[in-house]
C-alpha cells in the first residue's frame, strides 16, 4: 500500500492544489480566508487521493455543492467538503443538519463539524458500491452481496420513517460505500420537505436500473421486475415494516 502524504493546509493557496481549494476559481483574498476557515476547524493538513481526478489531482468525491478531500483534524483523519465557488448554496451549514438528522439513526458518515465553506465529516474507507459489486467473485459472493444490500435498505427504510429523503438514490453507484462501516453518503441534495422514496429509489436501482442491475443478476437469481415493482408500490402507498420486509422477501433478502 503507497504511503499517505499529506501536505500542510498553508500550501492550498499554491497551484495546483488552489484550483481545488477554491474550485472552480477563487481569488487569493478567497483562498486565504479559506484557509483561515480551515485552521478554525484544526484542520492541519489534506491528502490528495480519490477515484475521482481534477485536473491532475486525485480528491475522494466531486458533487453540485462541493469537493470532498481527505484531511487531517489535528492527527485524525477525516474527509472535508469544500463548498464550490460556484454552488447555489450560501453555506454547508444546512447540509450538515440534514446528515445530523441521517446521523440519528445511523445512516451517512458522522458529522464532526460545519461551517460556511466547509463540512468536516467521519473519513469512510471503502469503495464505491459498483466497484466493490463488480469485483465479487467466487464462493461467498451471493451472501456478502445480500448482506450489504439489505444493510443500505435498511438505512433507507430508517430515512423513510424519518422524513428525509435523499434525493439521488436513483444513480446509487456513487452514493454507497461499502467497507468496514457501509453506508449512504453525499446528502447534498437531501430534503425533509418532499416525499421521501429512499427504498423505492436504492430498491429500483440496484434490481431494475441498467449498471448495478445487471450485474447482480450474474450473482444471484431475482425475481421478476413486475413482482418487485408492485412490492415496491405498496411500501410505498404505506411505507410500514411489514410493507418494507415483502420488499426485502421479494428481493430474496
Amino acid at each position: 500500500m503507497t504511503r499517505q502524504t499529506f501536505l500542510p493546509i498553508r500550501k492550498l493557496t499554491e497551484q495546483p492544489y488552489s484550483n481545488i481549494l477554491g474550485f472552480p476559481k477563487a481569488n487569493k483574498k478567497q483562498l486565504q480566508s479559506r484557509i483561515k476557515e480551515l485552521e478554525k476547524l484544526k484542520i492541519k493538513s489534506v491528502c490528495f487521493e480519490g477515484a475521482t481526478l481534477i485536473g491532475k489531482l486525485h480528491v475522494l468525491g466531486k458533487g453540485y455543492v462541493g469537493i470532498v478531500v481527505l484531511a487531517k483534524q489535528n492527527q485524525k483523519k477525516v474527509a472535508v467538503k469544500i463548498r464550490r465557488t460556484d454552488s447555489q448554496r450560501e453555506g454547508m451549514k444546512e447540509e450538515a443538519r440534514l446528515l445530523e438528522l441521517a446521523n440519528k439513526v445511523k445512516a451517512g458518515p458522522k458529522v464532526i463539524q460545519g461551517s460556511k465553506n466547509f463540512l468536516v465529516m467521519e473519513y469512510l474507507d471503502g469503495e464505491k458500491i459498483f466497484d466493490w459489486i463488480k469485483q465479487l467473485k467466487g464462493k461467498g459472493s451471493t451472501t456478502k452481496l445480500k448482506k450489504t444490500v439489505r444493510k443500505v435498505l435498511e438505512d433507507c427504510y430508517k430515512l423513510d420513517q424519518l422524513g428525509l429523503d435523499h434525493g439521488e438514490l436513483s444513480s446509487i453507484t456513487k452514493h454507497v460505500i461499502v467497507g468496514k462501516k457501509s453506508t449512504l453518503i453525499d446528502f447534498e441534495s437531501s430534503s425533509t420537505n418532499r416525499r421521501v422514496s429512499n427504498v423505492t429509489a436504492a430498491s429500483q436501482a440496484i434490481f431494475i436500473g441498467s449498471g448495478i442491475s445487471k450485474i447482480v443478476k450474474k450473482i444471484y437469481k431475482i425475481p421478476p421486475q413486475g413482482k418487485i415493482i408492485e412490492e415496491l408500490r405498496t411500501y410505498k402507498n404505506e411505507q410500514t415494516r411489514k410493507s418494507f420486509d415483502n420488499v426485502l422477501q421479494v428481493l430474496r433478502l
